[in-house]
């Protein structure tokens, strides 16, 4: 016996009843007779079951294939519904057997592969739409964006422009297709693209509507046109803040705090967002004087600061390592509870990193309620840099959706904290698995692979680089001059060089290291002249560099030369890297007398490795007056660094003096002072 119901009210219910309430219409359209016979009622049991869970995936696939007529609609649901249980294998394959396809069948595909994150199927599947529908194409591209893979977002929309010609359902034609490409452009500072889209718009005649005109006024602020922003924006019928305050950022960011004030100041009351972006553009400046005194301006005019507020006024402090402002910012964003933002987190955590105060960075990531994956990538490099590198790939390990940040920390992390190996290990997983490698995790590699001198493995890395176009990256092409060099073959690192178009100051200083490693301090000179002919300004790093090679090749004039002109002739200041490099070339031409008084006027507290230098000296030359003298004065010090007691005892000990080589080795285990044993790699 049928059961007699209204078919369009069982329709009317499925487009909003639950999935309970679906599968008992279900039953009663069963037996009705009405499924799977009949279209309408059928398709509409398939769209209930993709709408309401993945759990009923199974549901939708057996009424599918019981339908004896299906159309568009009935393939497009059930393509939705495998998509939506992360089935895309089989959302692909039921595609690939529909005999015909309509836009919405390209565009269900596309955007449900992209969600899954298979991007490369998901390029093929947008290449391969006869008709290239706008929808698809953003899905694609903003995910590349996402991805951090502009490059390839723009490669992919030339190809699919190239596909469509001049029609006008062009996705160069779409406002939201290139709203995505010039917010890409602002955010990877792609100036040319970001023209050329404009100058696309422009020629076709596509009216810019607010949102895309915000987007190219922000990109044109970011790349820092400022003239052709105020273009834009002055073409605007309607000015809205946010237009407004993309202006204001993108000229405090130049450097123009006046022009950028007088927009300001064109608003009786600026919201909130508008002083954001005046305080950020000086953040990004490096303005931090001006920075703190619109805060200060800003709290007159009773405006509550928000936590886009308090983490640009703590990236001023970071970069102008300001410790004091930074802990009184901490203070108050403690007080309101802003520190528990995630972003003010992350800048707090940023802050105190640049400024080296690593346990405070570490406290500040305790107290956190919750974190990111932004976070977390920051605290691997966080205790990396304290030397806690165990804890850094515990962090590592527990971050589920690891991004390609989060490798390249890690394996930075590695590799500076003298576990090479590991840091090849996870170089060679992240080429496993299909990440992308960019020069980061490329010139890491290379920096592992010179520690452990293994020009073979690093070559390989470099081939890998050509492949990947980065093979004239200047930073790839210095951590492989590093690694030719540190493996003694300078020859190679000079070869590279020259390949070189227009190396900057990094490949220069690399090249005098280089040099200086091997002992060839006149070259090293020579090359600092050089340098200075084509324009490069010489840096800390570069005196370092330079007084490491008079240091090794014995040019102790030259050196002391060199030492005071960096600050007479280019305004560097020394640091104490510098003067334990002059404290080094004095002991090696045996003058330990000039050496201890060379240290005694330094303008800060000398450190362990000048002292040490000096001991290993005094061990060298058989001078034991000068030994104890020192050793009197590293016990007054009470240092805790390792490597001074174990050359003071061994220098005491090579002097025959056991009873106070002992002494040293109890001082050390009184003051709980331990060495760890050194090893070194080397390729076999």
């Amino acid at each position: 016996m049928s059961v007699i119901i209204d078919v369009g009210n069982c329709i009317q219910l499925l487009r909003s009843c639950s999935a309970v309430a679906g599968q008992q219409l279900h039953q009663l359209l069963l037996k009705s007779g009405h499924v799977p016979s009949s279209l309408p009622p059928s398709n509409s049991l398939l769209l209930m079951y993709a709408r309401c869970s993945p759990l009923h995936q199974h549901d939708a696939r057996r009424l599918f294939d019981e339908m004896p007529v299906k159309n568009c609609f009935s393939y497009n649901s059930v393509i939705t519904s495998h998509l939506n249980s992360r089935d895309h294998h089989a959302a692909l394959n039921i595609f690939r057997s529909m005999p015909e396809r309509n836009t919405f069948s390209w565009n269900t595909i596309i955007t449900g592969i992209v969600s899954t994150g298979n991007l490369d199927m998901a390029r093929s599947l947008l290449i391969e739409m006869p008709v290239k529908d706008p929808v698809a194409c953003n899905a694609v591209l903003h995910r590349y964006v996402r991805r951090g893979r502009a490059d390839e977002a723009f490669a992919l929309l030339r190809t699919v422009g190239q596909c469509s010609g001049a029609d006008a359902s062009s996705p160069w034609n779409d406002p939201f297709v290139l709203a995505t490409i010039v917010g890409a452009c602002a955010d990877w500072m792609k100036y040319d693209f970001g023209r050329q889209a404009h100058a696309r718009m422009v020629v076709s005649k596509i009216e810019q509507d607010l949102v895309l005109s915000c987007a190219l006024v922000n990109m044109y602020c970011k790349c820092g046109d400022l003239d052709s922003a105020r273009y834009v924006l002055n073409g605007l019928t309607q000015v809205d803040e946010f237009s407004l305050s993309a202006l204001i950022y993108g000229y405090a960011s130049c450097g123009h705090l006046h022009e950028a004030i007088r927009l300001f100041d064109r608003k009786e009351e600026p919201s909130i967002a508008m002083w954001n972006s005046l305080i950020s553009g000086c953040a990004f400046a490096c303005c931090g004087n001006d920075a703190f005194a619109l805060f200060a301006r800003m709290m007159r005019s009773d405006v509550l600061p928000d936590s886009s507020t308090y983490a640009s006024i703590l990236n001023v402090c970071g970069f102008s390592v300001m410790v004091n402002p930074g802990q009184q910012i901490h203070g108050c964003g403690l007080k309101c509870g802003a520190v528990n933002d995630i972003i003010v987190a992350s800048a707090l955590i940023d802050f105190y990193s640049k400024c080296g105060l690593w346990e405070d960075a570490c406290r500040a990531f305790r107290e956190l309620r919750f974190h990111d994956t932004i976070v977390l990538n920051s605290m691997i490099t966080v205790y990396s840099n304290c030397g806690q590198i165990e804890e850094a790939r515990r962090i590592f390990d527990m971050i589920t959706g690891k991004s390609v940040i989060s490798w390249n920390s890690m394996v930075v992390g590695l590799s500076q904290n003298g576990h090479a190996r590991d840091a090849l290990g996870l170089f060679c997983e992240m080429h496993r698995l299909g990440l992308r490698l960019d020069k980061v995790a490329i010139a890491s590699a290379l920096s592992a692979s010179s520690s452990i001198c293994s020009i073979s493995f690093g070559e390989q890395i470099f081939s890998l680089a050509t492949v990947l176009g980065l093979q004239s990256d200047h930073v790839v092409a210095s951590s492989l001059i590093d690694l030719y060099c540190k493996c003694g073959s300078l020859a190679n690192g000079c070869r590279i060089f020259e390949e070189i178009d227009k190396p900057d100051e990094v490949l220069w200083n690399s090249m005098l290291i280089g040099h200086a490693s091997n002992g060839y301090g006149h070259e090293a000179l020579e090359l600092l002249e050089l340098m200075k002919t084509k324009g490069i300004k010489p840096s800390e790093r570069t005196f370092i560099a330079v007084l490491s090679a008079c240091c090794h090749s014995g040019l102790v004039k030259e050196g002391l030369t060199w030492f005071h002109r960096m600050q007479a002739d280019f305004s560097v200041s020394p640091s104490a890297e510098h003067y334990a490099c002059v404290t080094d070339l004095l002991v090696r031409a045996g003058r330990l007398e000039e050496s201890v008084e060379f240290i005694e006027n330094m303008p800060f507290e000398a450190d362990a490795v000048s002292w040490t230098t000096v001991i290993g000296g005094c061990k060298a030359q058989g001078n034991e007056a000068m030994m104890r003298k020192v050793a009197k004065k590293l016990m007054e010090m009470e240092s805790s660094h390792p490597s001074l007691y174990v050359q003071l005892s061994s220098g005491l000990a090579s002097l025959g003096d056991w009873t106070k080589s002992a002494e040293i080795r109890s001082m050390m285990y009184e003051r709980r002072i331990t060495k760890n044993p050194g090893y070194s790699w080397i390729d076999s």
